[in-house]
């Protein structure tokens, strides 16, 4: 069985506590630069990402040392980090030494070497500082401790391979877990296999209604024994659709013939807020229970984990994390490493510490990726890519803060002062500056590693852990800011100025994401036209677009139009009353329950007070700003009750995209707004740069994305192949063809637009 040289060492070599103390770690990316900075330094004579490979107790290891010198014999390993070197944990060096002198004994293996010298290097990307420590070993002690780690390993990867040829022999036979395929599902199935098969990157267009969750993840489960996959990953771009999926492995798993008998490890990764079991304690053995001892009962947890028949959702990890006394977060984030799918949140995929990102280019695993509603994803990944720095946030810390503390705040709030003092002509209207601040940047260097040795020091403070995280997150963008990026500044009062680097092309970010997978998917409802996608996302070249036919009917639909209102900003006020007329008339003549959907509860409010007063017979309620998690469930209660009433809510909102109300739990919407983004600075300033980098700056920024909105919000109404609804789009703008054109097509049938 292969095996990577880190995946071993972090198997067999870790031990003692789980210790995550306030030491900023470096994202992949910086990595990945801070080490080619040094292998460059190193020059001639010196060779870089130097291949090995051997056999050891059965196992075939592999990897890559980060710099060999053959002609002085020294082997050197390079570990990025942030901060003052001391802080880096004792079992994290311990973990980075066995990784080194494993790497050594097959170098002097491979190369006949009878001593060589081993150099540990720390690299502080933040201060381009290295420090080392360098030893000199002979060839069979290395070998000797290479052969302790692998027979630590062995039983298990014994195991892992039994696994994976039970794994592939069930799934290659896997049945569907009912008697037939829905209409179009087959089709869906089909371009879903071909695609994992080919190793292909797709944008699935499959509209609602073809049962797309097991539609997906049943034929990539199947493909993954023909195309040599070793892990499916299935991500959400919201946590209520994690359940969906859970559901659905347990479907299949109950169709198969001896379902108890199920060699699919599935993993639900939840974020650390849900999992964690002592949130007022910091991560580290001398603070919380679960962490003391954690890698010495890590084992057993392990072992029990990997033994489940059922998914191994939040509520299974922390019954078998309690069975053993440690944290059932880390314990997840360690059954990551042996799942064959896992299902979570598109962040772990693609944001700045990726962990499946991580994992899969560590292993050199093939990977297969599903991304459900997909068409989220752009907006999501700038935010991944975004981060505000609060002046408030670091003045509130200031009255309090400790004596060590006030020198390096002292400074920032300085440097503060004179970002202000050079936009004051702007008042408080926000102002896109070139460049980042530098005085404000290079203070905030001093300020993490001050208020890193404070934390690793002392009790948990909140405060300064919010001022330390947002200023490490502003850090790590600020080293890669450029266009793909906006500097934005604001300041709203006294004391109160923010700048934010807000992402406008997540491309830049995420390119090296999809290299990284064997095959991608990403799907939804609305992903026309796939070029925007494709351009934003950073997806391959030779990346496909295809949209499925929809199994509903455009008998099923009536789609109207209201070519003399107009929603533009300067006719809403005189708009009010028209379109509460049109939703009293189509409520009169077809009571029931329907959904009305406004750019802005401003708006809102307003047709629902014309409402009132023209038709007051007419029931209606409204989504409003802050809905607490219950009184959402309320509000889609209310489409349950026998008596229709008209719902408002905002387009965009909770409420126009992810709910299924089939039936005569909604039999019509309204739309009141193309859904265009306002057309503020900002969203000038991205539309000028998207037209310089793709040449759609107005269809990129403004029309693509509210026309989505539509679709999406208007898609509520027809969810199975038995409903009947309607449509009214009130705007006249809909009536222009490159509106319509990017609406559904099964919505005008053969008849057309």
């Amino acid at each position: 069985m292969k095996v990577a040289v880190r995946t071993l060492c972090e198997f067999a070599a870790r031990e003692g506590d789980l210790d995550f103390r306030y030491t900023p770690a470096p994202s992949a990316e910086e990595g990945i630069a801070g080490h080619q900075a040094l292998q460059e330094k190193r020059g001639y004579g010196f060779k870089s990402e130097y291949s090995l490979t051997g056999e050891c107790k059965g196992l075939e290891l592999y990897g890559r040392a980060d710099v060999y010198n053959p002609h002085s014999g020294l082997l050197e390993e390079i570990k990025t980090h942030r901060g003052d070197v001391s802080r880096i944990r004792p079992h994290q060096r311990a973990l980075h030494r066995a990784q080194l002198r494993a790497y050594g004994a097959l170098l002097c293996r491979q190369e006949k070497c009878k001593t060589l010298k081993l150099s540990l290097v720390y690299f502080d990307i933040g201060k381009k500082r290295e420090s080392s420590l360098t030893e000199t070993a002979r060839a069979d002690e290395l070998w000797q401790e290479l052969e302790t780690l692998c027979d630590r390993y062995r039983l298990w990867a014994e195991q892992e391979a039994h696994h994976r040829e039970q794994r592939d022999v069930r799934l290659a036979g896997l049945r569907f877990p009912f008697a037939q395929f829905r209409p179009r599902q087959r089709q869906l199935a089909e371009t879903v296999y071909k695609n994992s098969v080919k190793g292909g990157s797709l944008l699935l267009e499959a509209p609602t209604g073809l049962g797309k969750t097991l539609g997906t993840l049943f034929p990539a489960l199947m493909a993954m024994p023909t195309a040599s996959h070793d892990r499916l990953v299935y991500l959400t771009c919201r946590n209520t659709a994690r359940q969906l999926v859970v559901d659905a492995v347990e479907r299949l798993r109950a169709a198969q013939e001896a379902p108890g008998i199920w060699p699919l490890r599935t993993l639900e990764l939840v974020a650390k807020t849900d999992a964690c079991e002592h949130p007022d304690k910091a991560c580290h053995g001398d603070s919380c229970p679960l962490a003391k001892g954690f890698f010495d009962r890590l084992p057993d947890a392990r072992a029990e984990a990997a033994q489940a028949s059922t998914t191994l959702t939040q509520e299974i990890l922390a019954k078998i994390a309690a069975g053993h006394g440690i944290c059932p977060y880390f314990l997840a984030q360690e059954m990551a490493r042996w799942c064959d799918l896992v299902i979570g949140d598109v962040n772990r995929m693609f944001d700045q510490t990726a962990l499946l990102y991580g994992l899969t280019r560590q292993n050199n695993w093939k990977t297969s990726v599903l991304v459900d509603e997909a068409h989220n994803l752009v907006d999501r990944s700038r935010g991944m890519y975004s981060v505000q720095l609060d002046q408030q946030r670091l003045l509130k810390v200031r009255k309090t803060a400790p004596k060590a503390l006030k020198p390096h705040l002292d400074r920032t709030a300085r440097a503060w002062q004179g970002v202000i003092r050079d936009q004051l002509d702007a008042g408080t209207a926000p102002v896109f500056l070139d460049s980042l601040p530098s005085a404000l940047t290079g203070s905030l260097q001093g300020l993490v590693s001050g208020l890193t040795d404070y934390l690793a020091d002392n009790p948990p403070d909140l405060a300064l852990q919010e001022v330390l995280f947002e200023s490490v997150a502003f850090m790590k963008l600020a080293e890669s800011f450029g266009d793909h990026s906006l500097c934005e500044f604001r300041r709203e009062g006294r004391g109160r100025a923010s700048i934010t680097i807000q992402n406008l092309v997540p491309a830049d970010f995420l390119r090296n994401r999809f290299k990284a997978s064997a095959s991608m998917l990403l799907f939804s409802a609305t992903l026309s036209p796939g070029i925007y996608y494709r351009d934003l996302l950073g997806l391959p070249e030779n990346s496909r677009f295809t949209s499925l036919s929809s199994p509903f009917s455009s008998d099923q639909l009536q789609v109207s139009f209201t070519p003399k209102i107009s929603t533009r900003q300067a006719h809403r006020e005189a708009s009010a009353r028209p379109i509460a007329e049109l939703i009293a008339q189509q409520y009169q003549a077809r009571p029931g329950h329907y959904l009305a959907f406004f750019s802005s509860f401003k708006y809102l409010n307003a047709v629902s007070e014309a409402l009132a007063n023209t038709a007051p017979e007419v029931p209606q309620r409204s989504q409003y700003p802050g809905m607490s998690p219950q009184q959402r469930r309320e509000f889609l209660a209310g489409f349950q009750e026998a008596s229709g009433s008209v719902a408002f809510a905002v387009l965009g909102g909770v409420f126009s995209e992810g709910i299924d109300l089939p039936g005569d739990q909604l039999i019509g919407a309204f739309v009141a707004t193309l859904g265009l983004p306002p057309f503020d600075p900002w969203h000038e300033t991205l539309k000028h740069r998207l037209q310089q980098r793709f040449g759609a700056g107005y269809e990129y920024t403004y029309l693509i994305p509210g026309i989505q909105k539509v679709a999406q919000a208007a898609g509520r109404v027809i969810r199975t192949p038995e409903d009947q609804g309607i449509i009214w789009l009130i705007d006249d703008r809909f009536l222009q063809p490159v509106n319509l054109s990017l609406l559904p097509d099964w919505w005008f049938g053969t008849g057309g637009r």
